[in-house]
């Protein structure tokens, strides 16, 4: 029998927490409930979720925070999290995104749109298919393993960094719309907007420090990896 995903609901307000639970449950997932960061570190420390629904505005430490401290550690960080918040300007799902959440949902959100994310988010942290690893201008990258190299050294890429690198360097020289990079790496179905494409290209360049120049904004079209020496002149 096929086990049911479990996920951690972190939401201070019961009636909320609730009917996502109810939600969650009635289509073959498997809820628990904590209601602030304390209980919800607890649940953690006892077992760990497939995947973390967190609320931003919580009593004690924000969602913000939480989702800070634990992409910071080695037993949590790789858990997929979607931001549960009422804040919907741009600047806070940027916020939510580069502290480490996988998705970002605006209160009111329908209970059909927050079975689709969940089911988005977790299909596309499902294991890849074990491949050969690629080698471009000294950069390196192979999925049998999950590491990535530049010029002998290695570099820490968050799971959906690894993913969207994996793609454009399948793909050298092709370039990529934000739309096709949300379909390809994130999957299609997902209702994300394509400004999380722009989050995660920065903090990929980032991650790969002078190797982050190989990776182009082609004005207009959108982004691809280029197969050409790294120089000190290269523009992205």
């Amino acid at each position: 029998m096929k086990t049911m995903p479990a996920i951690l609901v972190v939401e201070d307000e019961p009636s909320i927490a609730e009917l996502i639970a109810v939600n969650l449950r009635h289509n073959g997932f498997r809820p628990t409930w904590a209601m602030d960061g304390v209980s919800a570190q607890r649940e953690l420390e006892a077992s760990l979720p497939d995947l973390i629904l967190l609320d931003w505005m919580l009593p004690g430490e924000s969602g913000l925070q939480l989702a800070r401290r634990w992409r910071a550690d080695p037993r949590i960080k790789d858990i997929p999290l979607i931001m549960l918040t009422a804040r919907g300007d741009e600047e806070d799902r940027v916020a939510g995104l580069d502290a480490g959440a996988d998705d970002y949902m605006a209160k009111p959100f329908s209970t059909k749109e927050m079975l689709a994310r969940v089911r988005a988010v977790l299909r596309r942290r499902s294991p890849e298919p074990v491949g050969e690893a690629i080698v471009i201008a000294g950069l390196s990258i192979d999925s049998s393993t999950h590491r990535t190299t530049y010029a002998g050294q290695t570099l820490k890429l968050g799971p959906t960094e690894f993913k969207l690198l994996h793609h454009l360097m399948a793909n050298a020289e092709r370039v990529h719309s934000r739309g096709q990079l949300l379909d390809k790496v994130w999957g299609d179905h997902v209702y994300i907007e394509e400004r999380t494409v722009d989050v995660h290209i920065k903090r990929l360049r980032e991650a790969l420090g002078a190797a982050g120049r190989m990776v182009e904004t082609v004005r207009g079209a959108g982004y691809r990896l280029t197969a050409k020496p790294i120089s000190a002149t290269m523009v992205v």
